[in-house]
């Protein structure tokens, strides 16, 4: 920090309780200036000799016969006035970052020009500001934060403009001629502290941060930070991604409790206030904030009650960069009076604005022009959307929890991104799986109406595994997802699908060709009916056959035996899955008195029939939840 000593003479101010300040010499005090609520006891000559207001208002006293003069509106108060006492009675006095504002504020009020005196106090604070502070990073800084509270004479003295102009030059200059001090917050290497056994007593130079000076500028009010970072942008040699970051920097430092995602204080004026300043400095250009910045900030402006106008912008903005989210910065708390945990309809809306927005890119695609680039329409657009849709599916899992979450949030916003292709179905299974169990009490038609969302035929094997074991499904799903890996089976082993008997194809969508998205009408009643005896027999020994066969004239070689045993691995894990399923619809039917103890004695259709009997019961039988 920079300093400047003015005087010789040794400081002989003194001070008696807190209200009176004196100087101990043998000349006897011939004047009382009260400023504020302090008394100081002085000469008026070394005070005369240097301030002109001090001159006038001595006249006006010896007027009225009075020795006592009362000054109420002096900037910096008592502080300021004592250091340019001093600077008359030639005492030593220290100017630093702190204190020269006020400093400079308070003789401007007493006047001490130099046509009262060659070299006085305004001339020689000026020299200082303008050869050591303003050349100064830090002290720079700390002038404009002590100047707020001498408004507005440090506006009109110009010390506020020439701090904001001295921080914006340097913040825009070429980091590789940055050479003075900077807080820069990082787990710094072994290679710039010293510690690194190459050092060899030489200390590496290390390249300075674009971002150099985003948190020192942390440290200000967001009146003066609001006028920094104008300057900033004004002189155009920022990017916008930089200032981007700074107001992430000042919003997780002046924000309590903003990365969580929640405001943790009474004063919410003065936060809302912060809050709509930072929104207002934002880049516009899409990408130069990003987007978990700028739904946290959605959410503090949500909590806080901001203008309506400005959420908008926000959820707009934050809508068009939604593939960049994560789930945890989409759950955003739902207001007091909500029922629900977390405010869905946001989502829902951010979503709404991703659609539009890729709705909008791909059709402005076709008017660009030849010399513009271009990128690919397919590839971009396709993958923005799958990355969105894993979000939501994401999102609709943690949301799933909620004990209070209608049926009609969870369908709805699962269906805003129903056509958004992606190549597998598991997140959602999850989601749907969640739901059911957190909501057992949901009736047989909201369940049928949550799993038509999934695709069966979209599920990894993991997750087909586990649905085929899932007691919260309906039957007509479990008997979906068998089918599909069957097939897959089958298209795997190069053989045809096998015919079905017709209330096994009921229970499929389309015939036995569709997904259970599929529009075709079924009987209601289809979700839950089992199939009779031989119809189950009938499968199994097809499906058995899908598994088991092959054709040995095709073994001859390692590869095709390593793979015969792959697959013959492979046709015991599903064999081991069509008889849990089809022991549970089985057992069914006996509970319903469909099957006679013989068909049951004739029902093995599977060479894991052991396996099946050690197999847990279905009510011990994990979630992936």
């Amino acid at each position: 920090m920079k300093f400047m000593k003015l005087g010789s003479k040794p400081d002989a101010f003194q001070t008696e309780g807190d209200s009176i300040r004196y100087v101990a010499t043998d000349l006897a005090t011939d004047i009382v200036i009260n400023i504020g609520d302090v008394k100081f006891y002085l000469h008026k000559f070394p005070l005369l000799s240097k301030s002109a207001c001090l001159q006038k208002l001595v006249a006006t006293s010896n007027e009225e016969n009075s020795n006592e003069i009362h000054i109420q509106d002096i900037p910096g108060g008592p502080a300021a006035f004592e250091i340019c006492a001093k600077f008359c009675y030639s005492m030593t006095v220290t100017l630093n970052a702190y204190n020269v504002a006020a400093a400079r504020c308070a003789a401007e009020y007493l006047e001490m020009y130099e046509n009262v005196e060659k070299g006085n106090l305004i001339y020689k604070i000026d020299v200082f500001l303008n050869s050591s502070i303003f050349m100064s990073w830090k002290d720079s800084i700390i002038v404009l934060q002590t100047a707020k509270s001498l408004l507005p004479w440090s506006e009109e003295l110009k010390v506020v403009s020439h701090c904001l102009d001295s921080i914006a030059s340097k913040a825009s200059m070429d980091p590789a001629k940055v050479e003075w001090s900077y807080t820069y917050n990082r787990k710094k290497l072994p290679t710039e502290n010293g510690n690194s056994p190459q050092w060899n007593g030489v200390k590496k130079t290390h390249t300075v941060p674009k971002d150099w000076w985003v948190e020192d500028l942390c440290e200000l009010h967001i009146d003066l930070y609001k006028q920094v970072i104008v300057n900033i942008r004004t002189k155009g040699r920022v990017s916008n991604d930089i200032i981007g970051e700074a107001l992430n920097a000042y919003a997780l430092r002046r924000l309590p409790g903003f990365r969580k995602g929640m405001i943790q204080s009474s004063d919410f004026m003065k936060y809302r206030s912060l809050v709509e300043t930072i929104m207002w400095l934002l880049p516009t250009d899409k990408g130069r904030v990003s987007c978990s910045f700028l739904l946290r900030l959605l959410r503090a402006a949500t909590l806080l009650d901001c203008g309506e106008k400005d959420r908008n912008e926000l959820m707009k903005r934050a809508g068009q960069q939604l593939e960049d989210a994560t789930v945890s910065d989409l759950l955003i708390r739902a207001a007091a009076e909500e029922t629900t945990m977390f405010d869905v309809d946001i989502v829902q809306s951010l979503v709404e604005e991703f659609v539009t927005n890729e709705r909008s890119a791909q059709n402005n695609l076709y008017l660009e022009d030849e010399y513009q680039e271009i990128r690919s329409p397919k590839f971009a657009s396709g993958a923005s959307k799958v990355k969105v849709a894993k979000l939501v599916d994401g999102y609709l899992a943690e949301i799933a929890r909620d004990p209070n979450l209608p049926l009609s949030k969870f369908v709805n916003l699962a269906d805003m991104v129903s056509s958004f292709a992606r190549p597998s179905h598991d997140g959602l299974y999850r989601a749907i799986d969640m739901y059911l169990k957190e909501h057992p009490g949901i009736s047989k038609s909201d369940r049928k109406r949550i799993c038509r969302l999934m695709d069966c035929r979209k599920l990894s094997a993991d997750a087909c595994m586990h649905a085929v074991q899932n007691e919260r499904l309906p039957l007509r799903v479990v008997v979906q997802v068998l089918f599909f890996e069957q097939v897959k089976a089958s298209a795997n082993a190069g053989n045809s699908t096998p015919d079905l008997p017709a209330s096994i194809r009921a229970l499929l969508p389309g015939g036995s060709h569709g997904s259970s998205r599929s529009t075709t009408t079924n009987p209601e009643d289809d979700w839950d009916t089992a199939p009779t005896a031989e119809d189950i027999k009938a499968l199994k020994g097809q499906l058995t056959s899908l598994r088991l066969g092959s054709n040995p004239g095709d073994r001859n070689g390692h590869d095709i035996a390593r793979n015969d045993a792959e697959k013959v691995a492979a046709g015991r894990m599903k064999g081991l899955v069509m008889s849990k399923i089809f022991s549970k619809l089985w057992s069914g039917k006996e509970r319903n008195g469909d099957i006679s103890s013989s068909d049951t004695s004739e029902s093995p259709g599977s060479a894991n029939a052991e396996e099946t009997k050690s197999t847990p019961s279905r009510s011990r039988r994990p979630s992936v939840s």
